[in-house]
């Protein structure tokens, strides 16, 4: 990794965390930015296009960034075609790594508001990716707004402690995350079969 790109990491993991009360405003800022993209990008290589993570929970409490998941048919011409659409657009990019830092990574966007804060993060990625369990955890809560009300809970005491560690704050909520995902995955899977 170049000193650059190792300074660029750090400087991303010590940003702020700020939980804010939920905004009705965040659908409407996700199918804007979803229309963005629809309308930018080659569409040869979009799927699906997804809002998830805790602004996508009616009454949920998050950081004020829109995250969404964006169904690509190849990462190597994510690189090739989509990367310099969204940098030249201002989009900062970076290749991630799903988990800690191993692979698989995938393509990882942050899109900034005129003051400089995160407004956006768009990840990018292909369909076998684990990360469109996190639509289960998403749908979850959505239909269980007490353990909505955990997870906000225990967002705002990690975003105290943690106010400018990301990567500790995302440690300490995987935790959770995986045990609710977990449950999420059972439970829809045995609503299906039984419908």
């Amino acid at each position: 990794m170049d000193e650059t790109l190792k300074q660029k990491i750090q400087q991303l993991v010590r940003e702020e965390i700020e939980i804010v009360s939920y905004n009705p405003s965040w659908p409407r800022l996700f199918e804007k930015e979803k229309t963005f993209l629809q309308d930018n990008l080659p569409d040869d290589l979009l799927g699906r296009i997804e809002h998830f993570g805790s602004t996508a929970v009616p009454g949920l409490s998050a950081k004020p960034i829109i995250d969404i998941l964006v169904e690509v048919t190849s990462l190597e011409e994510t690189k090739n075609r989509i990367v310099p659409i969204l940098k030249l657009e201002g989009y900062e990019y970076l290749w991630r790594p799903t988990i800690g830092n191993q692979p698989p990574y995938y393509a990882w966007f942050i899109k900034r508001n005129s003051k400089g804060a995160r407004s956006y993060h768009i990840h990018m990625v292909e369909s076998d990716s684990n990360l469109w369990k996190r639509l289960f955890f998403r749908d979850y809560l959505i239909d269980f707004p007490a353990e909505a009300k955990r997870y906000d809970t225990l967002k705002k005491t990690l975003a105290k402690r943690y106010s400018h560690d990301r990567i500790e704050y995302t440690k300490q909520k995987s935790v959770y995350i995986q045990k609710i995902t977990d449950k999420a995955l059972a439970y829809y899977q045995g609503k299906n079969e039984s419908e």
